[in-house]
């Protein structure tokens, strides 16, 4: 599997239905989608993994966040498709596109999700624990990590629309 390449305008319909496929029919009814609504996906972090022939195989978006005043990343979906799970694309993935949010200067990343599977990447409710998200979310799902030493410091309150 080559690595992830940046979405593409010419991904966008394939990308969202490959979400549709990995998740519920009423995933843009999420809170999630409520912050994503009227912004686009942040560029050259919302990433594509295709095979040698060209198919897709998996897909990362991320957004960009407010929390007060400070900047971060709102990280999902993510979706591999049904066929490719188990190869390892998911980590791919989030692991490359964390590395390049990090080689753009970005200091934090929140996302809503399970905290087993994404503390592996550093992900943590711990560090999530002085931030708000839109309901109807579980506050236990609320994760987040620093990519730079002590980006969470001070940062507090409700995530809200870039």
């Amino acid at each position: 599997m080559p690595l992830p390449t940046p979405e593409t305008p010419d991904d966008y319909f394939e990308v969202e239905n490959l979400f549709d496929l990995a998740f519920a029919p009423g995933r843009t009814a999420l809170s999630s989608y409520r912050l994503r609504e009227g912004v686009d996906p942040v560029p050259g972090l919302s990433l594509v993994a295709r095979d040698g022939s060209g198919i897709l195989g998996g897909a990362i978006r991320y957004w960009p966040v407010r929390i007060g005043t400070a900047p971060a990343l709102l990280l999902g979906p993510v979706a591999v498709h049904p066929t490719r799970q188990g190869e390892g694309l998911g980590h791919l993935l989030i692991s490359d596109s964390l590395e390049r949010a990090v080689d753009a200067g970005w200091e934090r990343v929140i996302l809503v999700g399970d905290e087993p599977y994404y503390r592996r990447f550093g992900f943590s409710r711990d560090l999530a624990r002085g931030l708000e998200f839109p309901p109807p979310t579980n506050p236990d799902r609320l994760l987040a990590r620093a990519l730079k030493d002590g980006a969470f410091d001070g940062v507090a309150g409700m995530v809200e629309r870039w």
